[in-house]
């Protein structure tokens, strides 16, 4: 099983991806919380040069209600990690977390339900980022 979910994006620039990607995120219920620029954080505190890549913590507030009402500690996983980076071909890859994969270890079968449908959620966020 695969840890993430993940589509390559063809003839739009970085930009254009994180716009679109956080356009989808709001569309299934989700905000983002957070945004790390991983290729700056290196570049300021350790003065390498990486690509363009940056982690969205996005959080569907309703879904999130409802898996820490379920299990208190699952907070441990949240935000849902949604990342943006370009590739060595210059096209753009978008992944996210498979929460499902994520949480295996987490013994809560009422838990289940509520990841399966934050699943789905960031699968179809996946899916129309193109």
């Amino acid at each position: 099983m695969s840890y993430y979910l993940s589509q390559e994006v063809n003839g739009k620039s970085f930009d254009e991806v994180i716009e679109l990607v956080t356009a989808e995120l709001k569309a299934e219920g989700f905000g983002v919380l957070t945004e790390i620029d991983i290729s700056n954080t290196f570049k300021n505190k350790l003065d390498v040069d990486f690509k363009k890549y940056k982690i969205l913590g996005a959080c569907n507030p309703k879904l999130a209600h409802k898996a820490l009402s379920t299990e208190d500690k699952v907070g441990v996983f949240l935000p849902c990690n949604v990342v943006v980076e370009e590739n060595d071909n210059g096209n753009i890859e978008v992944s996210a977390v498979d929460p499902v994969a994520s949480m295996l270890a987490v013994e809560n079968e009422a838990l289940g339900v509520v990841i399966s449908e934050v699943k789905e959620k960031l699968e179809r966020v996946i899916s129309k980022v193109k």
